[in-house]
């Protein structure tokens, strides 16, 4: 080759690399796929209109309304009753309870017996501590709320049974009140409202009382014969009644005083102490209806009759 020719510079055109990207060759990257809603149109529901500043939130569904379940006073006042059971016997219970919550009905109404049943009531409270204490209470107001619910049944009697007291005080076995009933309605017939009209009053008595079974149903059937008349029995129904046992002749008390009728019970022997004009009242019982404003004129009106006419009464001794 002549020297005048100079040889052509063979280069190489160098492909530029990036220092960092790696050897290897890395696949495409992908599109990025275009966005959409994740609620489908369907599905959407627009906002709430907004209250002022701020969007309003939905509102909690209301709870379907619970209808309260009726108070069962007898299981609780068992449940109660059974709390003193530990320490002291079921009898012993009983016989404390009765006689502190009868005295608690006398004592705002009959001022003539008040001390002496006043010292027995704190003579008894004093045997059980404080926890023990506050039992009896429920036990009264547990009695109350079952008479409230059912006026036509005799609570204390049944409750008596329930626990087997009845073997312990002289084996005494009440009558069932669905018998009573119908022996009331027998006895009383149909002419309550007539005699109530003639006489003012009409007087229903059981020497032999018991809870006072027989005289609740006598009061309720007579009590709705007065009503078909418009008359209140409580102004017109005198109940008067005996027994020789004196747990079950205040228990008889209590229920006719939470009735709010009007009567006196006498705890002693219907054959050897009868109710009679010019007893003592010493073991006299006489409910909180009976020192009422109805049966204490009722009484005064008796009393002025009878020294009108001279004699010594007929032996009734009511009012």
């Amino acid at each position: 080759m002549a020297f005048w020719k100079k040889k052509k510079r063979q280069t190489t055109a160098k492909k530029k690399t990036n220092a960092a990207s790696p050897k290897t060759h890395s696949p495409k990257a992908k599109p990025v796929p275009e966005w959409k809603p994740t609620i489908s149109p369907p599905m959407y529901k627009p906002p709430e209109k907004d209250i002022g500043s701020k969007a309003s939130k939905k509102l909690p569904e209301p709870k379907p309304k619970t209808i309260p379940k009726k108070n069962d006073a007898r299981k609780e006042f068992m449940d109660s009753f059974r709390k003193l059971t530990y320490r002291h016997r079921p009898w012993d219970i009983w016989r404390d309870f009765v006689i502190m919550f009868a005295c608690s009905l006398s004592n705002p109404v009959d001022k003539f017996h008040y001390d002496e049943r006043e010292s027995r009531y704190m003579k008894i409270i004093k045997k059980y501590n404080k926890q023990e204490q506050a039992i009896f209470p429920e036990l009264a107001a547990q009695t109350v709320v079952a008479l409230e619910e059912n006026q036509e049944q005799d609570f204390l009697g049944s409750i008596f049974m329930e626990l087997n007291l009845g073997n312990e005080s002289g084996g005494q076995f009440f009558t069932p009140y669905y018998v009573c009933e119908l022996m009331a309605e027998i006895a009383l017939g149909n002419n309550v409202a007539q005699q109530v009209n003639e006489q003012g009053y009409i007087t229903i008595c059981d020497s032999c009382c018991g809870a006072g079974a027989t005289l609740i149903a006598g009061i309720h059937a007579a009590r709705k014969q007065l009503e078909k008349e418009n008359l209140n029995y409580q102004n017109h129904i005198l109940v008067v009644a005996q027994d020789i046992d004196e747990i079950v002749a205040l228990m008889c008390y209590i229920q006719l005083s939470l009735l709010g009728v009007a009567a006196y019970i006498k705890v002693g022997n219907t054959f050897t102490e009868p109710i009679a004009d010019g007893d003592s009242t010493e073991n006299y019982w006489f409910t909180m209806m009976y020192f009422s404003d109805v049966w204490t004129m009722r009484r005064m009106v008796h009393k002025m009759d009878e020294l009108l006419k001279g004699d010594g009464g007929d032996g009734s001794r009511i009012v």
